[in-house]
């Protein structure tokens, strides 16, 4: 049984893996074609947004869909949906379609929440932060191999053709196909992580409106400043994702190869951080102690980016924000997923993937707007004091947080 879960968490692995590989290649690409197509700071921040608005929207819908049909028909029809995204996007002409594409493309991508949620089907207790971290170890692969294939795929698109856009439009069909490939490899090894008695359990149970389940989640003890501390530093760091592009392009004058490959370094750190580090680290330092690291690197690391008027500072700040980023995202969801009951994994997982999409929504809009309005730090210099925040809410609930991956030898120690 323990060599069956293990092997359903690597599919699921690959499968999320292959999903953010596509969402990598758009990452470098959105703000780049919105200027091209004449849109403003604000505007390239709206773009980052509505994609996250759209998850925002349906995360909670994904997974209790999923808690009561079964996480692999939900994932399985979520990749067809963003394949057809990608086709749209790879045939925009205008910011409009931009728009549509992305929106699209969103809807389909809240399905996140339920590989989160397949995983806590498959994980005991004890491992639950470790599982959470491999959604997050698929997120820095993705970011590693999406943003240089993306530059990798349009340089050969341009190779191909002088026709304005067909080298990212090129990319991007390469992606939709990634999409239909990830969608015949999940239909032939990914199986159902749902309990039998479990599937088909009432996933209207209860007041079902958004902000009335949220405000069910908020008020539960630790989970709701959990919540919170989610909400903020998805805040925080969208800001800083929205106008980094932006800001590399006016400091040091980037493109699109030099975005991408930049991103990929990214990837690079983040996937050493959470597939070997923060694995080995939370049994010794628990969750507890790897959320507090965590949130004083990110404040740190935000702080960074705006005072970098080099590249090596700009690469400094860069790994400092990928261990914040890495160390603070699975400690919290593995903390929310403990304190939940079994048969809500879903959708408790799924609002707090929506908190998520939120403050996605927030970030790069607010972002893109003092960016051009005040100051090209001011994101930065914002995002800090956000996750300086953030920080100060774990303080002051810090010692009844769980310490679930905390080894049991080091527990006895302290």
């Amino acid at each position: 049984m323990a060599e069956q879960k293990k092997s359903q968490l690597a599919v699921i692995f690959f499968t999320v893996f292959l999903y953010l590989v596509g969402f990598g290649v758009i990452i470098p690409l959105t703000p780049i074609l919105g200027r091209e197509f004449g849109a403003t700071s604000l505007q390239v921040g709206l773009l980052m947004a509505v994609y996250s608005l759209m998850q925002f929207l349906f995360s909670p819908f994904w997974g209790r869909i999923s808690d009561k049909v079964g996480r692999r028909p939900v994932l399985l029809g979520c990749l067809l949906g963003e394949g057809a995204a990608y086709l749209l996007f790879a045939a925009a002409r205008n910011l409009e379609m931009l728009f549509l594409a992305r929106a699209l493309a969103g809807f389909f991508g809240a399905s996140l929440s339920t590989a989160s949620a397949a995983i806590s089907d498959v994980t005991p207790p004890n491992e639950r932060s470790k599982g959470m971290a491999l959604i997050g170890a698929a997120f820095g692969l993705g970011f590693i191999v999406g943003p240089a294939l993306g530059g990798l795929l349009t340089m050969v698109g341009q190779s191909m053709s002088a026709e304005p856009h067909y080298g990212t439009s090129f990319a991007l069909i390469c992606v939709a196909g990634l999409c239909l490939a990830n969608f015949f490899f999940g239909l032939r090894f990914l199986k159902e992580t749902l309990p039998a008695k479990a599937t088909g359990a009432p996933a209207d149970a209860g007041p079902t409106g958004r902000f009335a389940r949220m405000l069910i989640y908020f008020r539960r003890p630790l989970v709701g400043s959990l919540l919170w501390v989610f909400f903020i530093n998805s805040m925080a760091f969208s800001t800083m994702e929205a106008t980094l592009v932006l800001l590399v392009g006016d400091r040091f004058a980037w493109g699109l190869r030099e975005v991408s490959f930049g991103f990929a370094f990214i990837g690079v750190m983040s996937t050493i951080n959470q597939g070997f580090i923060v694995r080995r680290l939370l049994p010794i330092l628990g969750e507890r102690k790897m959320l507090v690291i965590g949130l004083c690197c990110l404040s740190l690391s935000l702080a960074g980016i705006a005072f970098s008027n080099q590249v090596w500072i700009l690469a400094i700040a860069m790994v400092v924000l990928s261990f914040g980023y890495s160390f603070t995202n699975p400690s919290t969801l593995g903390s929310i997923s403990l304190l939940s009951a079994p048969e809500e994994q879903g959708a408790v997982l799924g609002t707090t993937q929506g908190l998520a999409a939120l403050g996605r929504i927030l970030g790069p809009a607010y972002g893109g707007f003092v960016y051009g309005a005040i100051h090209q730090e001011a994101p930065f210099l914002s995002a800090a004091l956000l996750a300086g925040g953030a920080l100060l809410i774990v303080g002051l609930v810090y010692s009844r947080l769980p310490e679930s991956a905390l080894h049991k030898t080091a527990t006895a120690k302290a």
